[in-house]
């Protein structure tokens, strides 16, 4: 868990960058660019828009699973715009850990006044 421990800090960082240059208001698409420019500019491999499978009974099933962002294959970073978080935007965090096995989550809500309000880690343990 050390190696997500320090890319969540990367991350948060990038995120307060890009949240601190543009505010809240904007599309969930905007903060995804923005922070997706700052990962890569910052020297990490980002994946965008990572398709995910679901396996059934030993069947891929592309069943239109899309993370975000995913960080050096270690962190999920859900991106969105809202009034606030819901449980099922906390769940579909979750889910996307189990599918990849990865450890660690991030739930972003950029339609924040402080963005430390709108950071959810989630772990799968």
């Amino acid at each position: 868990m050390e190696i997500e421990n320090f890319l969540s800090k990367e991350i948060i960082g990038a995120a307060l960058k890009v949240h601190k240059a543009l505010g809240p208001g904007l599309l969930e698409s905007a903060y995804k660019e923005c922070l997706y420019y700052e990962l890569l500019k910052s020297g990490l491999y980002v994946e965008k828009e990572k398709s995910l499978p679901l396996v059934y009974e030993e069947v891929k099933l592309n069943c239109g699973y899309r993370l975000d962002l995913f960080v050096e294959g270690k962190v999920i970073i859900e991106t969105k715009s809202v009034e606030e978080i819901s449980d099922v935007h906390f769940a579909q965090v979750l889910t996307y850990l189990k599918l990849t096995k990865c450890k660690l989550g991030l739930l972003m809500n950029f339609n924040v006044v402080l963005l430390k309000d709108g950071i959810r880690r989630i772990i799968n343990s």
